[in-house]
């Protein structure tokens, strides 16, 4: 893993997808997966997970308030570098950009989506669960990717057997990854960082605890320095 790089360092200036999303990916060794379901925890819980060390926080398009979620992040909470997940259509591209997300996440792709991520001016992450997907985007000038579902799709012997043939890939893994299996993924050479969301349990979230919430997220983000 490279070493963690200052929210300074994300310029809003265009620069070629591969530098934008390794700037993001670098920020932390964990990439904390968010389910906005009441619009007013948002500002608290991102400025709980940053005071813990985790500033890029990926908040998925999966309830009817993400969107003014992300603008209320990209707004209230300087200090965090907000994204969009479970990004699957053009539409929803513009949208999450005009939201004020600051890198998008992907669960799959297609050269529509793709093109409309390219297009965006922001950070992306398309998602890849298959050899063909990654040498596919790797023949389109991607070179990052999300790899999902991590655990289902093979977990860290898949990734493992990718670093070989396909050492130019560089992955963020996600799907049914915890603190237990956190380190052997980024113990790997193609793994900048993970996606998970155990830093953020429902009863916490249900309770507004937040100092529980920076506390987990400061425990996640030691993850990377126990690998040195």
């Amino acid at each position: 893993m490279v070493s963690p790089l200052p929210s300074s360092s994300l310029s809003s200036s265009p620069l070629p997808s591969s530098s934008l999303s390794s700037s993001v990916l670098e920020l932390a060794p964990v990439v904390p997966v968010v389910v906005v379901d009441d619009v007013a925890d948002a500002v608290p819980l991102a400025r709980a997970l940053a005071a813990g060390g985790l500033p890029a926080i990926e908040v998925t398009l999966r309830t009817p308030v993400a969107l003014d979620a992300i603008r209320a992040i990209a707004d209230g909470v300087p200090e965090a570098v907000v994204g969009a997940g479970t990004v699957i259509s053009p539409e929803q591209v513009a949208q999450s950009v005009a939201a004020g997300a600051r890198f998008l996440v992907s669960p799959g792709w297609t050269d529509v989506l793709l093109d409309a991520m390219k297009a965006s001016g922001v950070p992306f992450l398309p998602g890849v669960s298959t050899t063909s997907e990654v040498v596919a985007l790797l023949e389109r000038g991607v070179s990052d990717m999300k790899f999902f579902p991590a655990q289902a799709a093979g977990g860290t012997a898949y990734l493992k057997s990718l670093a070989g043939p396909l050492p130019q890939a560089r992955f963020c893994p996600t799907g049914g990854i915890g603190p237990a299996v956190a380190p052997e993924y980024l113990a790997l050479p193609n793994v900048l960082c993970v996606g998970g969301s155990w830093m953020l349990p429902a009863d916490a979230i249900a309770t507004r605890d937040w100092a529980r919430v920076e506390t987990l997220a400061r425990e996640a983000a030691g993850l990377g320095r126990t690998l040195g």
